[in-house]
C-alpha cells in the first residue's frame, strides 16, 4: 500500500475509534477539514510538524502513531453502543481490608452524564477515607464498541474524565487501570497528565493474565473479588 494511503487509514481510525468527526480532529490539530480529508484519502504528503499536530489531537505519540496496533474504520459512539443504560455496565467494589476501590465499564460512556453518575459514586465512597487512604483499580477491558473492537473516550467523556480525576487525586494513593488497547493507554496517559494524577497512575495493556497479575503487585494485593482474569 502507499505509505500515503496507510498513513491516511491509520489517521482515519484513531479518530473513528474515539468518535471524532473530520471537523472536530481539523480543529482539535489547527488544520483545515479539506487537509484532513485529503490526508485520509491518502492524497497529501505530510509534514513532519503536521504529523506531530495530529498525534496531539488524538492524544497519542508520534511513535504510537506508526504502531502496528490497528483497528476497523467503523465510527464509534453510534446509537447501537448505547442499547444498555450506562447503570447496568458500571459495577464496583470496594474491599476496605484492602483499602482498594475497584469499578469496571463495560461498553461505553454515553458523555458526561455517564461520568458524573460515575463520579458521584466513586467519590461518595472516597469521602470516607483521608487523604492518600484508597487505592483505586479501573477495568476497561471490556470498553468496546457493538462491533466488538476496543475503543478509547469520546472527546466529550476524556474532558469529564479530567475533571473527575481532579477530584479523586486528593482520595487516590495509586491508580491502575487495565486498558483495551495500547491506543487507550496513550489516551489515558494524556487524561492523567492533564489531570494533575500522572505520577500516581499506572495504565496496563498486555495479555490478560500478565495485565492483571501486574496490577495486583502495583496494589499489593493478592485478588480482587470484582476484576479478575477474563475467562
Amino acid at each position: 500500500m502507499d505509505i500515503r494511503m496507510e498513513f491516511g487509514q491509520r489517521v482515519r481510525e484513531l479518530r473513528a475509534r474515539s468518535g471524532m468527526s473530520q471537523e472536530l480532529l481539523s480543529l482539535r490539530a489547527g488544520l483545515d477539514r479539506t487537509y484532513i480529508s485529503g490526508i485520509e484519502r491518502g492524497e497529501r504528503n505530510v509534514s513532519i510538524v503536521n504529523i506531530e499536530k495530529i498525534a496531539a489531537a488524538l492524544h497519542v505519540t508520534m511513535k504510537y502513531l506508526f504502531s502496528d496496533e490497528r483497528f476497523s474504520t467503523n465510527i464509534a459512539y453510534q446509537s447501537n453502543d448505547f442499547t444498555a443504560p450506562f447503570k447496568e455496565r458500571f459495577n464496583y467494589k470496594l474491599d476496605h481490608e484492602n483499602r482498594v476501590l475497584a469499578f469496571q465499564v463495560n461498553g461505553l460512556f454515553s458523555g458526561k452524564k455517564d461520568v458524573d453518575y460515575l463520579s458521584s459514586v466513586v467519590l461518595g465512597i472516597c469521602s470516607a477515607y483521608g487523604k492518600d487512604e484508597l487505592n483505586i483499580l479501573v477495568d476497561h477491558r471490556d470498553m468496546k464498541t457493538a462491533d466488538g473492537e476496543a475503543v478509547v473516550y469520546s472527546p466529550e467523556v476524556a474532558e469529564a474524565a479530567v475533571i473527575f480525576q481532579q477530584k479523586l487525586t486528593s482520595y487516590s494513593n495509586r491508580v491502575v487501570a487495565l486498558c483495551n488497547s495500547e491506543f487507550m493507554v496513550q489516551q489515558l496517559n494524556h487524561v492523567t497528565k492533564d489531570s494533575g494524577i500522572h505520577d500516581k497512575a499506572t495504565h496496563i495493556f498486555e495479555k490478560d493474565r500478565d495485565m492483571v497479575d501486574r496490577a495486583y503487585s502495583l496494589l499489593d494485593i493478592r485478588g480482587n473479588e470484582l476484576i479478575t482474569y477474563s475467562m
